[in-house]
Parts: structure tokens; sequence; C-alpha cells
């Protein structure tokens, strides 16, 4: 079950994000998420705005996400390609789970198009993992863009 986060989760959250940068560390992108990334408060912030999402199975916390709708400002420019669509549409960030149950990234992506049919993602390039998972999951490769550091992201988009 995918579910809006709760400050209660929080402790499961963290340590969720914790095991997600030792293990992208051990895969060879110990700099996407190396400095401790994302914070405790930029967490709390998702909460109260309704835009962080946990998936719970049998009573355990296993992965987090945020799930934001509207315009990303670090997606108003895109290098090296262009978007597939200008329409309206939703971002998924800070992918993470406890590894435990495979098909996290399938399971976001069809919750999120319930909520609407065009979605956007990205990763840093080093994240061979979630690269292959984005693709896998019916997302184009569209471009370069850079995060809120200036550090170069690729860009992936998916149009129903």
């Amino acid at each position: 079950m995918i579910r809006r986060a709760a400050e209660a989760d929080m402790p499961a959250i963290m340590e969720i994000y914790a095991a997600a940068r030792i293990f992208m560390a051990e895969r060879g992108n110990p700099r996407q998420w190396g400095n401790g990334y994302p914070g405790e408060e930029l967490l709390r912030s998702d909460i109260r705005k309704g835009q962080l999402f946990i998936e719970e199975f049998d009573g355990a916390i296993h992965g987090v996400f945020a799930f934001v709708l509207g315009e990303d400002p670090t997606y108003g420019k895109i290098e090296d390609g262009g978007w597939l669509s200008d329409q309206p549409y939703g971002t998924i960030h800070r992918v993470a789970s406890d590894g435990c149950r495979s098909g996290f990234l399938k399971r976001i992506t069809e919750y999120c198009e319930e909520i609407t049919g065009h979605i956007r993602i990205d990763t840093h390039e080093e994240n061979q993992t979630m690269r292959r998972s984005i693709l896998r999951n019916g997302f184009t490769r569209c471009g370069i863009i850079f995060a809120a550091d200036g550090s170069p992201r690729i860009a992936y988009e998916k149009v129903q």
C-alpha cells in the first residue's frame, strides 16, 4: 500500500534513506546523495506539503518517494534533448527503498499515473540501477537538467 507519509514515519524514512546512500555508494554512485541528502528538514517539509509518500507492506515501511505536482524549476531548462510534452506534469523525486521488495519504481509509477498521465523523473549519471529501472518502466530519456546545486541529472519523461 502506498500512502502519504506522516511525522510518525520519520525514523523509518531516515533509515531507508541511510541504507539507500550506502547502497548507491557501494554501486559506484557515492556523490548523488553522499552529503546526507535528503535531509530531515526537507523530508519534514515534504510531509507538511503532502508530497512525501511511503510504501507499507505487512506493517513495515519498505520505500519512500516524493511526488510533486506542478512545474519543477530545475526542469525549466533542458540540454542535449527536449521534453516530450509541455502539458502539466508531476515529478517523482527522492526514490529509496530498503531493497526487500523488487519492483518499487514500477509500483510508484503506477500510483503516480493514477494521479496524472504525465510524469517526469531524473537521476545522477552514476546511478546505473535507477537509470535501468526508469527505462524499464516506460520512461524516455529526454536530456540533461541541472539540480538546484548545479549538478547535472539525466531527465526522463513518460506521457500516457
